[in-house]
């Protein structure tokens, strides 16, 4: 798969983190969760860019993320939008393409995750894939209504029963990984929508790569709705069915 890569350097100083912020309809959000990740590389000293893939939202959210382009300048704000909404997991397989870091961190653009976690605990283990788990430890989920947390704890339960990945949150989308190896797991991986995150830790297990796991607080978007709903709901369940009649 091409990239934008150099050659690979060897010590922490040379890493790069390309940060894939896929996006519909953020327009409120956007600037604020683009703002907490500059101040945060900002203080931890690490390389970084930030690649905004929109898939034509009508709310403005690609004329809000120009602006943010020229504020924070183009080498830290890639640009890379797409005609329309075409999925999660195609998404991120075109952020791939234009990344130049040897991480990439895949998350939400709605203010549910932060970022800080997840390369500390990278470099603690040295792990090929670490994944933001909301089930394990004191980690923990807020602002969400009780058919929300009924379905996200059902989807796992009934992945852990059917698949056994050996992870704990196997529906979050919030995932550090070496670049080559989301290469290497994008290849293998049929899934689109939501089944793509699960499927991503299936296929690592199953491909040796090691997965660390770290709490987190996930909070509930503070702006715009949820994208889930019933096709996806309805999606989720065939991709289930799939990957275990496949896997």
């Amino acid at each position: 798969m091409a990239s934008r890569r150099g050659n690979a350097k060897t010590g922490e100083q040379a890493d790069k983190y390309s940060v894939l912020l896929p996006t519909y309809n953020e327009r409120e959000n956007l600037p604020l969760i683009v703002w907490l990740l500059v101040k945060y590389f900002g203080e931890s000293g690490y390389n970084y860019e930030i690649i905004v893939i929109d898939d034509g939202s009508p709310d403005g959210t690609l004329q809000i993320a120009e602006q943010l382009q020229k504020i924070y300048g183009a080498d830290k704000i890639l640009l890379r939008p797409r005609a329309k909404k075409l999925g999660l997991g195609t998404a991120y397989i075109h952020g791939i393409k234009h990344a130049s870091g040897n991480f990439i961190i895949i998350m939400d653009a709605d203010l549910s995750h932060h970022v800080s976690t997840l390369p500390l605990k990278q470099k603690e283990g040295g792990y090929d894939l670490v994944s933001g788990t909301r089930y394990r430890g004191d980690g923990g989920v807020y602002g969400w209504d009780l058919r929300r947390k009924l379905i996200s704890r059902g989807a796992n339960f009934i992945t852990q029963v059917l698949l056994r990945p050996g992870a704990s949150d196997l529906t979050g989308s919030f995932r550090l990984y070496k670049t080559e190896v989301l290469e290497k797991l994008v290849e293998q991986c049929v899934s689109k929508g939501y089944v793509f995150q699960m499927e991503m830790i299936v296929r690592a297990r199953q491909l040796g790569y090691t997965v660390g796991e770290v709490p987190i607080s996930f909070v509930d978007r503070v702006y715009g709705e949820s994208k889930l709903g019933g096709n996806e709901i309805v999606s989720f369940l065939k991709g289930l069915l799939t990957l275990f009649a496949t896997t």
